[in-house]
């Protein structure tokens, strides 16, 4: 297979309280009344139509501030070394982050969100709804995170 370029244009961009990677809460499920925005540029606002009749979204944007490539972390969860695709650590070779957070209201091209783990001014790549009919699944392993105890991921993943 021959490797090509893959380029992207933002569609938008994500506002949100969070400022400094190191304080900013690691999954959606951390950021519990960590509002935000997403303002979606003008020329992409038609594609918002019937988007408010869905509770939950993913968004898909750019690690903006995102370090240089590691195929081996330690991630947030744990003290131990992991292989990069095995966590969502942010230093991926296409710096593509995922989250999927509540979408609260749409006024015009603008997104009112909520459960928000991303920084203030990431360049938003694209939205898709979540949907119980496709997305949820009844999860049978976990990886290594089965075994991260439910405190201690609450404690690290919201960076208190």
């Amino acid at each position: 297979m021959k490797r090509s370029e893959i380029i992207y244009k933002p569609i938008g961009i994500i506002r949100s309280e969070h400022a400094i990677a190191g304080k900013t809460p690691i999954q959606p499920v951390y950021a519990e009344n960590c509002i935000g925005q997403v303002e979606v540029f003008e020329e992409y606002a038609d594609g918002l139509r019937d988007l408010e009749g869905f509770s939950h979204i993913y968004l898909l944007y750019h690690f903006h501030q995102s370090s240089q490539v590691k195929l081996m972390v330690k991630p947030f969860l744990q003290d131990v070394e992991r292989g990069l695709f095995a966590t969502r650590a942010p230093c991926r070779p296409n710096a593509i982050g995922l989250s999927v957070v509540e979408l609260v209201k749409v006024e015009g091209h603008i997104l009112y969100i909520n459960n928000v783990d991303i920084l203030d001014g990431t360049p938003l790549l694209d939205i898709k709804p979540y949907t119980a009919k496709f997305d949820l699944h009844d999860v049978k392993k976990n990886g290594w995170q089965d075994e991260v105890d439910e405190n201690t991921a609450h404690k690290r993943g919201s960076r208190i």
